[in-house]
């Protein structure tokens, strides 16, 4: 069975509660009244995010949605603390974001291999009767119960964390062309909405170059924003990247307003995109006969591998410009 791509999810998740502290007494040979030695709950487990990148998809919170830690022991005789409840540790892709359903606070977002993120945090165990003791109650039958740990619905969402967004109509030939630059295998075929997904391809990389990652994601047609087509859920996958390729196709009609229908659909998901750095590459170059560019544009053919070498330069430009940009931000 084919694998689905899922990049948002619901989950319930539940840290354990803190053991009750112990109300006990010493009892031992020749000490008949001994004092109070009831020891403290253990602390109960917390629930953390941990990034894995060898998951690409929130899949699997589609078939587990509840996810709870373990409880806090009980206090024991002798001083001795209870039991910590055991942590629990859910591996979820990189760049996936949490925010809590019921406030709408962002909890945070996983950006690296390893890296934990803490989503509810475990109850604390009660004190036992060993620290209610006093020169007026030296025998305290008293012991505190452990906190409850913290309980929250979370939204997950995956952004995918890439370098350069590739932008265009369906069949405009992004994926073939992120095959032609990387040894990304993404599906392709003749006809519109063949990407389902975001597919991610490493472009440029060797021993003198560090690379960059590019990502493709599902066509834009007018009218997105509201949902037509695949909608614009996707271009959550491009709101990391530094620059945006918008990739005209010359067989779908006038280029200028493929760009501004493109750009429309942008601006309604996220006005914030239109500010990034930017180029238009206008692709198909060995089908058609392309007309006069505008200077900034250049021609390319993610088929033949006509014009890939400058492509991937200018990228590289406007990457460096990119990260000189938020360098003087910092």
């Amino acid at each position: 069975m084919k694998s689905r791509f899922v990049d948002t999810a619901v989950i319930h998740v539940i840290a354990g509660d803190g053991g009750d502290g112990l109300v006990h007494f010493r009892r031992e040979k020749y000490i008949p009244r001994g004092g109070p030695d009831g020891g403290d709950g253990g602390d109960g487990g917390s629930v953390f995010l941990v990034g894995e990148p060898r998951k690409w998809s929130l899949r699997d919170m589609v078939f587990q949605r509840k996810f709870q830690a373990g409880h806090g022991g009980r206090g024991k005789p002798k001083k001795m603390r209870g039991k910590r409840g055991k942590h629990l540790f859910i591996k979820v892709p990189l760049g996936t974001v949490a925010v809590d359903t019921i406030t709408g606070e962002r909890v945070g977002e996983i950006l690296e291999p390893g890296q934990r993120l803490l989503v509810a945090k475990g109850g604390k165990g009660g004190r036992g009767n060993v620290h209610f003791a006093t020169p007026v109650n030296r025998a305290p039958r008293q012991a505190e119960q452990g906190t409850q740990g913290q309980e929250r619905y979370l939204r997950l969402e995956l952004k995918t964390l890439g370098d350069v967004g590739l932008v265009g109509l369906p069949n405009a030939g992004k994926s073939t062309l992120l095959r032609a630059l990387s040894a990304s295998r993404p599906k392709v075929a003749a006809y519109p909405f063949t990407t389902t997904k975001p597919n991610l391809g490493v472009v440029g990389k060797d021993h003198l170059r560090p690379g960059f990652v590019m990502v493709d994601v599902p066509g834009i047609i007018q009218g997105a924003a509201q949902g037509k087509g695949m909608g614009t859920d996707f271009l959550r996958h491009i709101e990391r990247c530094a620059v945006l390729v918008f990739l005209l196709d010359p067989t779908q009609g006038p280029l200028q307003q493929q760009l501004k229908t493109l750009k429309q659909e942008l601006q309604s998901h996220n006005p914030d995109l239109l500010k990034r750095p930017s180029m238009v590459a206008v692709n198909k170059a060995d089908q058609v006969k392309i007309p006069k560019l505008p200077e900034a544009w250049i021609a390319i053919s993610g088929l033949a591998g006509m014009g890939l070498e400058e492509f991937t330069k200018k990228i590289e430009e406007l990457l460096a410009r990119a990260g000189k940009t938020a360098e003087e931000q910092d």
